[in-house]
């Protein structure tokens, strides 16, 4: 409020400096040497209430923004405030004993689960892989049961059939 009023007298004044430098060239057209000067120096010191006036309304600026930004900072602290109560909160309802607690219960349950899913899978562990290659061998030796050589010697050549004519009618179709 303070600094709209400023700016209103700012304008007066404005207004009154234009008015008496148009009275001061007057006077002087007039022959009024000593009334003009009068009036200069009124002008002048008018101008100096000017500035002195655009300082005050830039000092009044400089604090608005200051009191803004305050205002701004007084928000983060209190959201600040707010959070840090929370995290008091939570941390109350969960000790470090009841996160742990509850991560090495959940350490449990993953390896458990994975356990289910290798059985699942098919997967064997080392010593499911050793029994299963010992009872491979041992089903191997029982089956290698070798056919009985014959005792007398085999002979040289086998006789051949006639090409055409012993063979079967299947065979010749299958040859050509």
């Amino acid at each position: 409020q303070q600094r709209d009023k400023l700016r209103q007298y700012q304008k007066r004044l404005s207004l009154g400096l234009e008015r008496e430098r148009a009275l001061a060239r007057q006077l002087l057209k007039d022959g009024k040497k000593e009334k003009a000067m009068l009036l200069l120096k009124k002008k002048r010191y008018q101008e100096q209430l000017l500035d002195k006036t655009e300082n005050q309304i830039s000092n009044l600026e400089r604090m608005v923004q200051d009191i803004e930004f305050t205002q701004i900072e007084m928000k983060v602290i209190e959201g600040l405030k707010i959070g840090n109560e929370c995290l008091n909160k939570m941390h109350q309802v969960m000790s470090i004993e009841e996160v742990e607690r509850i991560i090495g219960e959940t350490q449990d349950a993953v390896e458990y689960q994975r356990q289910i899913d290798e059985l699942l899978a098919g997967s064997l562990t080392e010593e499911d892989e050793d029994a299963i290659l010992e009872e491979l061998n041992t089903i191997t030796q029982e089956q290698l049961e070798l056919p009985e050589v014959p005792l007398e010697p085999l002979p040289d050549k086998i006789p051949e059939a006639s090409p055409v004519k012993n063979r079967p009618k299947s065979e010749l179709v299958a040859a050509s």
